[in-house]
Protein backbone atom coordinates (compact mmCIF):
# COMPACT_ATOMS: atom_id res chain seq x y z
CA UNK A 1 0.00 0.00 0.00
CA UNK A 2 1.19 3.50 -0.69
CA UNK A 3 2.04 5.60 2.35
CA UNK A 4 -1.06 7.77 2.35
CA UNK A 5 -2.51 9.37 5.45
CA UNK A 6 -5.98 8.29 6.51
CA UNK A 7 -7.33 11.70 5.49
CA UNK A 8 -6.48 10.87 1.87
CA UNK A 9 -8.03 7.38 1.72
CA UNK A 10 -11.55 8.52 0.87
CA UNK A 11 -10.48 10.88 -1.93
CA UNK A 12 -8.41 8.20 -3.69
CA UNK A 13 -10.95 5.44 -3.05
CA UNK A 14 -13.56 7.66 -4.70
CA UNK A 15 -11.48 7.46 -7.92
CA UNK A 16 -11.70 3.66 -8.04
CA UNK A 17 -14.29 2.16 -10.43
CA UNK A 18 -17.61 1.48 -8.70
CA UNK A 19 -17.54 -2.20 -9.72
CA UNK A 20 -14.16 -2.77 -8.04
CA UNK A 21 -15.33 -1.08 -4.86
CA UNK A 22 -18.57 -3.08 -4.84
CA UNK A 23 -16.65 -6.35 -5.39
CA UNK A 24 -14.46 -5.70 -2.33
CA UNK A 25 -17.45 -4.70 -0.18
CA UNK A 26 -19.36 -7.84 -1.20
CA UNK A 27 -16.47 -10.04 -0.01
CA UNK A 28 -16.60 -8.75 3.57
CA UNK A 29 -18.14 -11.22 6.06
CA UNK A 30 -21.94 -11.12 6.11
CA UNK A 31 -22.07 -11.52 9.91
CA UNK A 32 -20.59 -8.08 10.60
CA UNK A 33 -22.91 -5.69 12.39
CA UNK A 34 -22.79 -2.31 10.67
CA UNK A 35 -24.55 0.50 12.53
CA UNK A 36 -24.75 4.17 11.59
CA UNK A 37 -23.30 6.58 14.16
CA UNK A 38 -25.24 9.32 12.39
CA UNK A 39 -27.84 9.08 9.65
CA UNK A 40 -26.24 9.04 6.19
CA UNK A 41 -27.26 12.15 4.29
CA UNK A 42 -27.10 13.58 0.81
CA UNK A 43 -27.74 17.18 -0.09
CA UNK A 44 -26.05 20.36 -1.17
CA UNK A 45 -23.11 22.14 0.37
CA UNK A 46 -22.52 25.86 -0.06
CA UNK A 47 -19.11 27.37 -0.67
CA UNK A 48 -18.86 30.58 1.34
CA UNK A 49 -16.20 33.16 0.46
CA UNK A 50 -15.36 36.70 1.58
CA UNK A 51 -15.29 39.63 -0.79
CA UNK A 52 -11.73 40.96 -0.92
CA UNK A 53 -12.74 44.62 -1.12
CA UNK A 54 -15.37 44.94 1.61
CA UNK A 55 -14.87 41.66 3.44
CA UNK A 56 -18.55 40.79 3.01
CA UNK A 57 -19.42 37.08 2.94
CA UNK A 58 -21.06 35.67 -0.18
CA UNK A 59 -21.86 32.19 -1.52
CA UNK A 60 -19.77 31.25 -4.53
CA UNK A 61 -21.87 28.21 -5.39
CA UNK A 62 -23.28 24.91 -4.29
CA UNK A 63 -22.12 21.33 -4.76
CA UNK A 64 -23.53 17.85 -4.07
CA UNK A 65 -22.48 16.41 -0.73
CA UNK A 66 -22.99 12.99 0.90
CA UNK A 67 -21.90 11.96 4.38
CA UNK A 68 -21.74 8.70 6.27
CA UNK A 69 -20.36 7.79 9.71
CA UNK A 70 -20.70 4.19 10.87
CA UNK A 71 -19.32 1.51 13.16
CA UNK A 72 -18.58 -2.13 12.40
CA UNK A 73 -18.64 -4.91 14.99
CA UNK A 74 -17.23 -8.31 14.07
CA UNK A 75 -18.20 -11.64 15.63
CA UNK A 76 -14.82 -11.90 17.34
CA UNK A 77 -15.45 -8.65 19.26
CA UNK A 78 -13.46 -6.16 17.19
CA UNK A 79 -15.02 -2.77 16.49
CA UNK A 80 -14.08 -0.03 14.08
CA UNK A 81 -15.44 3.30 12.97
CA UNK A 82 -15.32 4.80 9.52
CA UNK A 83 -16.58 7.94 7.89
CA UNK A 84 -16.83 9.49 4.45
CA UNK A 85 -17.67 12.95 3.21
CA UNK A 86 -17.76 13.14 -0.57
CA UNK A 87 -18.78 15.61 -3.24
CA UNK A 88 -21.39 13.30 -4.74
CA UNK A 89 -25.12 12.81 -4.28
CA UNK A 90 -24.96 9.01 -3.84
CA UNK A 91 -25.41 7.97 -0.21
CA UNK A 92 -24.55 4.36 -1.09
CA UNK A 93 -21.14 5.49 -2.37
CA UNK A 94 -20.48 7.34 0.90
CA UNK A 95 -21.52 4.23 2.88
CA UNK A 96 -19.19 1.98 0.89
CA UNK A 97 -16.29 4.37 1.37
CA UNK A 98 -17.00 4.64 5.11
CA UNK A 99 -16.97 0.84 5.40
CA UNK A 100 -13.61 0.73 3.60
CA UNK A 101 -12.29 3.44 5.92
CA UNK A 102 -13.29 1.42 8.98
CA UNK A 103 -11.91 -1.86 7.63
CA UNK A 104 -8.56 -0.38 6.66
CA UNK A 105 -8.11 1.68 9.83
CA UNK A 106 -8.74 -1.31 12.14
CA UNK A 107 -7.20 -3.88 9.78
CA UNK A 108 -10.36 -5.98 9.84
CA UNK A 109 -10.52 -9.07 7.60
CA UNK A 110 -10.24 -7.95 3.99
CA UNK A 111 -8.17 -4.86 4.73
CA UNK A 112 -5.56 -5.96 2.19
CA UNK A 113 -8.15 -5.66 -0.61
CA UNK A 114 -9.02 -2.15 0.54
CA UNK A 115 -5.32 -1.27 0.65
CA UNK A 116 -4.99 -2.42 -2.97
CA UNK A 117 -7.91 -0.17 -3.91
CA UNK A 118 -6.23 2.74 -2.14
CA UNK A 119 -3.08 2.09 -4.20
CA UNK A 120 -5.13 1.90 -7.40
CA UNK A 121 -6.89 5.16 -6.55
CA UNK A 122 -3.57 6.84 -5.74
CA UNK A 123 -2.24 5.81 -9.16
CA UNK A 124 -5.34 7.21 -10.85
CA UNK A 125 -4.96 10.45 -8.88
CA UNK A 126 -1.35 10.82 -10.09
CA UNK A 127 -2.47 10.31 -13.69
CA UNK A 128 -5.19 12.95 -13.31
CA UNK A 129 -2.76 15.41 -11.72
CA UNK A 130 -0.26 14.82 -14.54
CA UNK A 131 -2.97 15.47 -17.16
CA UNK A 132 -4.05 18.67 -15.36
CA UNK A 133 -0.46 19.93 -15.21
CA UNK A 134 -0.08 19.27 -18.94
CA UNK A 135 -3.25 21.24 -19.67
CA UNK A 136 -2.07 24.08 -17.44
CA UNK A 137 1.33 24.13 -19.16
CA UNK A 138 -0.36 24.51 -22.57
CA UNK A 139 -2.26 27.57 -21.36
CA UNK A 140 0.73 29.33 -19.79
CA UNK A 141 1.44 32.79 -21.22
CA UNK A 142 4.97 34.19 -21.50
CA UNK A 143 4.85 37.91 -20.71
CA UNK A 144 8.63 38.37 -20.95
CA UNK A 145 8.31 39.45 -24.59
CA UNK A 146 6.30 42.49 -23.51
CA UNK A 147 9.32 43.82 -21.61
CA UNK A 148 11.41 43.72 -24.79
CA UNK A 149 8.88 45.74 -26.79
CA UNK A 150 9.71 48.97 -24.97
CA UNK A 151 7.73 52.16 -25.23
CA UNK A 152 7.89 53.20 -28.89
CA UNK A 153 5.12 55.79 -28.54
CA UNK A 154 7.35 58.34 -26.77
Amino acid sequence: MTELEREEWISVLNLVPDEALRAVIDNFPADWIIKPKALPQAGLGLLKMRDSALGEPFYLGEFPLSTCWLSISTQDGKTAEGAALIMDDRIEQAEQLAICDAVLSAKLPGWESVAQLVSLGAERKQIIEKERKAILARTRVDFSLLDDAGDDDA
